[in-house]
């Protein structure tokens, strides 16, 4: 049997091979003709596939010019079929030996499935009702030397689909949907947050002090000024240095980079936007959430109710509210507010059989029981509040409350989708609080932050109370996709290296 395997697999690619063979071998003959299609520099398109469909009525018998790739053929002696696909979908296009001429149509027979070529000709219905373009001339503008995958079975593998998107982009019709939906998504965020007043900015992707987040970074060594350097794992100091240089509404949507693992939420290098607003808070950073989040979800996908798996998101409707001690006590029965100190917190997490680290305190415990028990059951949009001090170093404390800060985060289908606070712009608390992350860090924290010292100077010059929010913007286009992983929705996603 194993044999009997081996053989047909010997064949297959025996045959491949022929293939690839003979594509060289067409190319070889076009080149010896003169007619080289690599020496085509430009070709004239003047409509595309969509939108032949869509104005029908005014193109019907006019000439038109349409570009793409061949993914189908049918020969029929002195008349073919051939299916073009261009970005906006496929059309056909009747190819005739007695309208483009007996040489061209000799040639055209020739053409693979995978070649690109530009086709002129009158926009037409077939006896089957099907809109095309009668052929009056046909351009070979590139040769393909490869094989595409078979049309009714696509390229289904997950690994080469992520390794070969520009393949998966050709065969899977949804895929590109989606990374076309994902450029009108953060088009749609640009014209909202412009339209309120914020200016889109740059800030430094290697930096001297990667702070911001709870993340270990990845380095690097700049030779020219033989330093190490560190990329960026969020964009907030800089951003809040703009603050203080008194521009009060600001944004940034750019690539940050993590030195984390991979996972269906997670790429060590991924999309992040975050803005900041003087003289707001947190709960002025909720009410532009909920806003643009229905914004974008109404110009892209036309409504504010959208599919995810099994459930149906209703971004329409007022977001829930809860803080961390609440969906800890609704979910784990366990109240925070009557737990009296760090060693409590702690032998409340042996009981649960919640792993945590000697260093941690009270409220790093109950960020440890709202991961456990109440994150998978945030699945319609609910803003988690009021988090503890020890895992937020950059916000300010809650005036009644000081062991808990003014910060939130949005859960959607059980996934943190956004991070705001009321930002801490008290630079003594501030610097306090840089010390016990540098204590955490030397005691085995490696996503713990070291102080920043030129945005502590910048601190004592003086920031606006500031409101303060980063959007995974991949997670935000995962939802309004329907994509289960990240991967589906990065272009070119991070894979381990093929040895």
């Amino acid at each position: 049997m194993a044999e009997a395997q081996n053989q047909g697999n010997g064949q297959q690619t025996q045959d491949i091979n022929q293939l690839l063979k003979v594509r060289r071998e067409k190319l070889s003959a076009l080149q010896e003709a003169g007619r080289d299609p690599f020496q085509i520099t430009r070709y004239d398109v003047t409509h595309h596939s969509q939108e032949i469909r869509d104005h029908y009525g005014e193109l019907e018998g006019k000439s038109v010019s349409v570009a793409g790739r061949i993914m189908s053929k049918r020969i029929m002696g002195k008349a073919s079929f051939c299916n073009v696909q261009d970005i906006q979908g496929n059309i056909q296009s009747y190819v005739a030996r007695d309208s483009i001429g007996e040489e061209s149509y000799s040639d055209f027979k020739k053409y693979d499935v995978g070649d690109i070529v530009g086709i002129e000709g009158e926009v037409f219905t077939t006896k089957t009702g099907e809109i095309s373009i009668h052929a009056s001339k046909v351009t070979l503008l590139s040769k393909s030397l490869q094989i595409l995958p078979e049309k009714y079975h696509g390229l289904v593998n997950t690994d080469i689909r992520y390794r070969q998107r520009y393949t998966d982009l050709i065969m899977n019709e949804e895929v590109k949907k989606t990374f076309v939906m994902r450029s009108k998504i953060i088009s749609s965020i640009r014209r909202y947050l412009d339209g309120q007043g914020f200016l889109e900015v740059e800030t430094p992707m290697l930096v001297a002090n990667a702070g911001g987040a709870a993340a270990r970074p990845f380095e690097t060594h700049y030779n020219a000024l033989d330093e190490d350097v560190k990329l960026r794992i969020s964009l907030e100091l800089y951003l809040k240095r703009l603050i203080v240089g008194g521009l009060e509404k600001v944004y940034e949507i750019g690539r940050v980079f993590r030195n984390e693992g991979l996972d269906t939420r997670h790429n060590p290098e991924f999309t992040l936007m975050e803005l900041y607003q003087a003289y707001t808070d947190y709960n002025g950073m909720m009410e532009l959430t909920e806003n643009m989040f229905r914004h974008v979800a109404q110009e892209v996908c036309g409504t504010t109710v959208v599919p995810y798996g099994d459930e149906r998101i209703d971004l329409g409707r007022p977001f829930a509210r809860m803080t961390m001690v609440e969906a800890v006590k609704k979910y784990a029965g366990v109240d925070f507010d009557e737990v009296k100190d760090t060693a409590e917190a702690k032998k409340l997490a042996d009981e649960r059989e919640i792993h945590y680290e000697e260093r941690h305190k009270k409220g790093d415990i109950l960020n440890l029981f709202f991961e456990e028990y109440a994150e998978e059951h945030l699945v319609q949009p609910t803003f988690i509040m009021d988090h503890p001090i020890e895992i937020s170093p950059l916000t300010k404390k809650k005036p009644d409350k000081p062991d808990y800060v003014e910060r939130f985060e949005l859960f959607i289908t059980g996934r943190e989708m956004c991070n705001a606070y009321s930002e801490l712009n008290d630079p003594i608390d501030q610097r306090e609080r840089f010390k016990a992350q540098e204590e955490a860090l030397a005691a085995g924290d490696e996503e713990a932050n070291t102080t920043d010292e030129d945005f502590m100077n910048a601190l004592e010059i003086g920031m606006p109370p500031t409101g303060g929010i980063g959007y995974g913007i991949d997670r935000l286009v995962m939802l309004l996709t329907n994509s289960p992983a990240i991967r589906d929705v990065l272009l070119f996603p991070t894979l381990k290296t093929l040895s």
